[in-house]
């Protein structure tokens, strides 16, 4: 049973000094990719990817780089457009910096499509097993 000794210890200023205590957020890497609109004017383009881009800022986002992939057909029809201008980011952001982001996509008209993932780095691990598996499966057969 703890005594009054032992709960003042662990209640003791000095074990929780809030002044040097920093609120460190995880970032986590991430890549959208969304489509615009094929008929908006290059204004209309730099100013959506400007607005997402300050979105991302505002709410923590590091390392944003972002790619104009220019206009390009669609595989299929969406919202009766067959062409769209890509536009990918990679950054660095906390985990709830996506969700506002997205919901602004979905409710421009100007966006048809729009994907986040969650980049990973491959592993050490991972490469030095599909190493051994590469060479193993290169080996002559019936030798």
């Amino acid at each position: 049973m703890p005594t009054a000794k032992m709960l003042g210890a662990l209640t003791d200023e000095s074990l929780y000094d809030h002044k040097d205590l920093k609120l460190r957020v995880m970032n986590t890497l991430y890549e959208t990719m969304y489509i615009l609109r094929p008929d908006l004017g290059d204004e209309a383009v730099d100013q959506a990817i400007s607005r997402y881009q300050d979105m991302l800022n505002e709410s923590g986002a590091g390392m944003l780089e972002t790619q104009h992939r220019g206009k390009r057909r669609l595989a299929y029809e969406i919202n009766r457009y067959r062409e769209g201008i890509y536009i990918q980011m990679n950054y660095e952001a906390p985990g709830n910096a996506i969700a506002p982001m997205e919901r602004a996509m979905r409710l421009s008209e100007d966006v048809i499509r729009y994907l986040t993932i969650r980049f990973e780095e491959p592993s050490a691990e991972s490469d030095s097993d599909q190493e051994l598996e590469a060479t193993a499966s290169a080996a002559p057969l019936g030798s």
